[in-house]
């Protein structure tokens, strides 16, 4: 091969002692993730404890240190306390690892989508230490977000180290964040159903083996350092009366509302922080500045200030003071579980939080949003519990019931996982009794919000990028491959007036399950499977001898055009689980073009994720062209080019000069020295400008304008 080594230096990878130890004794490959699950579990809920601990620990530092060093501060202190977090958190974050900026789930979703489930160790580290300085020093988020994505990158370490697959590493990731929330929540079910609602695409046994393990072992480790209790204590609550399932159903509608209204808040915040041009390590600063002064607005309400403003006079701590929207709020939630707050700072609770949350997410700071939205659903619950309890006494019962099933129903609208709701909610607060208003609610919910809008709390960033998260999958990818670019062009076929015989002769020698039937002028009819056949061959009262392929051909089938994207297809296959479609011309359905089926749509996947990471290498050298002098260049050949018919090896191209790739009839080539170009040909190449522009002019015969 005659192509420049120079152009792009390469390091080899020496494999590690795990992974060489692991090619040696190669272990049964149920066991080895067995035992990984288990070790990544265990570590996730080590990395939970710390994790709960550090908060605490930063909390009370913070706020104590604050008091003993400025005792006339007073409230003023909340305001100075979150800043404080956020500068020592903000460079943290924007210098060492910047996929801990927010809250976390968005970024691991991104990982499987993307790159695998590969995500970087350091980010373990980083998460841990920024997201315990945001919430130790008040900002308004949740420790399950930052604990999701350490257990993930926990997950995704080991499979690197091991050099696995990259479903065996998706695998591990999903285990990872199932301990997670099992660990941080004690609700080992509701990890397991967090990780296969929000992040994994199937459920498989073997993987959701794995992932039950992980969550078991991370609880049991909580257990044992954080003992065994509920995460809230509350109140027998029964529904007294049918009627009452009325008003947990208005409840779930409203929760829709209100969770996309949480949506579209945090995303409006993060786009004006994302764009301002402003050093990211200040930006959460900002962000704890706003809260700062929303949290000291709020302990200036009447009913609220008088408590709070002489608690250090008496020499009360601070931090038993804080306000409800710093944090993740635990504390009030139990409080209006239990019905001893008033409806005023419930309702006004509604919208203070979510702000809150606004501002210590949006401006780039550490945490989750799965407490913000327990905490928001339990102030609309408790609120609308009140209104309810007031108007028909008898029927409502008591507004607990409503704050207790309003944060299953508030955390659905926003996640869109209304199993993981109601299942968090029910092991959070271990009482099974209102599990009829939870599913109504969390469905409800789940359904109307998906209904006003269509991105979830964790898949809003995703959109945003360009990234359409569905079922596992990056469904804006499926916009950018054709059918005719994966559809078989020469599928097998059946004719109408074939006996029933043949058929089932090419069904067993083929081992294909459907074929399109064309009739004597090969025009389409429709499409036969081996279902047909057999419900044909199940009925006694039909004579099968006298039957041919006309007989069972399901007429009229569902087809789909060469030039449309392949989300198409799976659109047309989806509602009735179709598993193959004909791909018909556009001047005429009856002419057969070719086949598509779900193996070539899982193909077509793979070229997409090809092409968008293609893309995105291009678009990320923008920033680098203006920095450095290597650039790339990609243009398209024309048949009166100098390189029309000639081989690579005989351009003579400057030795720093790469040829990246080819793109011919849609169809991507590494090229070789022997490579001989051709009229429509896209060139990519890298290298230095000067010596692009001298490449350019080897396989073009004139100047590139770009650079000159």
């Amino acid at each position: 091969m005659d192509r420049p080594s120079r152009a792009i230096p390469f390091i080899t990878m020496k494999r590690n002692p795990f992974g060489a130890l692991l090619d040696k004794t190669t272990p049964p490959e149920g066991l080895l993730l067995l035992v990984l699950a288990v070790l990544i579990g265990s570590s996730t809920g080590l990395a939970a404890v710390v994790f709960i601990q550090l908060i605490a620990l930063i909390q009370n530092r913070s706020y104590g240190t604050v008091q003993f060093l400025f005792p006339h501060l007073g409230t003023w202190s909340y305001v100075f306390v979150p800043i404080g977090g956020a500068l020592l958190a903000g460079p943290l974050i924007a210098w060492f690892a910047r996929e801990a900026k927010g809250h976390g789930v968005p970024e691991v979703m991104q990982a499987l989508v993307l790159r695998g489930g590969r995500i970087r160790p350091r980010v373990a580290i980083a998460k841990i230490i920024a997201s315990a300085l945001c919430i130790g020093t008040g900002g308004s988020a949740g420790r399950e977000g930052p604990i999701i994505q350490v257990g993930s990158a926990l997950g995704s370490v080991t499979g690197q180290i091991l050099h696995l697959s990259d479903d065996r590493i998706k695998n591990l990731v999903a285990c990872g964040a199932a301990s997670g929330i099992a660990a941080t929540f004690n609700a080992p079910i509701a990890g397991v159903a967090f990780a296969i609602e929000v992040l994994m695409c199937e459920l498989q046994v073997r993987t959701f083996g794995n992932v039950v393990i992980a969550a078991v072992s991370a609880s049991v480790v909580s257990h044992i350092y954080l003992g065994a209790r509920p995460a809230f204590t509350v109140p027998s609550y029964t529904m007294d009366s049918p009627v009452t399932i009325l008003f947990y159903l208005l409840l779930g509608l409203v929760a829709a509302l209100v969770g996309v209204l949480f949506i579209r808040m945090l995303a409006w915040f993060e786009d004006i922080f994302d764009n301002w041009r402003f050093p990211l390590s200040l930006k959460p600063a900002v962000g704890a500045l706003l809260l700062g002064l929303l949290g000291f607005l709020y302990l200036q309400l009447p009913g609220i200030t008088v408590n709070n403003q002489i608690a250090p006079q008496l020499g009360l701590p601070l931090v038993a003071n804080i306000p409800p929207i710093y944090g993740s709020g635990f504390t009030f939630i139990e409080e209006a579980l239990h019905g001893h707050t008033s409806f005023l700072i419930m309702a006004l609770l509604i919208f203070l939080k979510p702000l809150a949350t606004s501002f210590t997410l949006g401006s780039g700071n550490s945490g989750g949003v799965f407490a913000p939205s327990l905490f928001i659903g339990a102030m609309l619950g408790g609120a609308m519990g009140k209104l309810f309890s007031a108007w028909q006494p008898e029927l409502a019962g008591p507004s607990g019931a409503y704050a207790l099933v309003g944060m299953a129903a508030v955390f659905s609208a926003c996640a869109r996982a209304p199993l993981t709701a109601m299942l968090i909610v029910f092991e959070m607060s271990n009482d099974y009794a209102l599990i009829l208003p939870l599913m109504l609610t969390a469905v409800t919910a789940s359904y109307l919000a998906q209904y006003l809008y269509p991105e979830s709390i964790y898949t809003s960033k995703l959109a945003r990028r360009g990234i359409r998260f569905e079922q596992g999958r990056d469904m804006d990818i499926m916009q950018g491959v054709h059918v005719r670019e994966v559809m078989n062009r020469e599928p097998l076929t059946i004719k109408t007036s074939q006996p029933l015989a043949e058929l089932y002769q090419q069904f067993q020698e083929t081992n294909l399950l459907g074929f399109p039937v064309l009739d004597d002028k090969n025009s389409l009819c429709g499409i036969v499977t081996l279902q047909d056949m057999e419900r044909a061959l199940s009925q006694p009262e039909i004579n099968i001898r006298g039957l041919t392929v006309e007989d069972v051909t399901t007429t009229d089938p569902v087809t789909v055009y060469a030039d449309e994207p392949i989300w198409h297809a799976i659109q047309k296959m989806a509602p009735r689980d179709l598993a193959r479609l004909p791909v018909v011309a556009r001047s005429s359905e009856k002419q057969l073009l070719g086949l598509i089926s779900r193996s070539d749509i899982l193909r077509a996947y793979d070229i997409g994720i090809v092409r968008k990471q293609r893309g995105q290498l291009l678009k990320e050298q923008i920033t680098l062209r203006r920095q450095h002098h290597n650039d790339f260049m990609e243009f398209s050949l024309k048949s009166k080019h100098n390189a029309i018919n000639i081989q690579l090896k005989e351009l003579g191209l400057p030795k720093a000069i790469n040829v990246v790739s080819v793109e011919r009839n849609e169809k991507l080539i590494i090229p070789r020295g022997n490579t001989t170009f051709s009229s429509g040909d896209i060139i990519t190449l890298f290298g230095n400008k000067e010596s692009i522009d001298e490449a350019y002019l080897k396989f073009t015969g004139k100047r590139n304008k770009i650079f000159n």
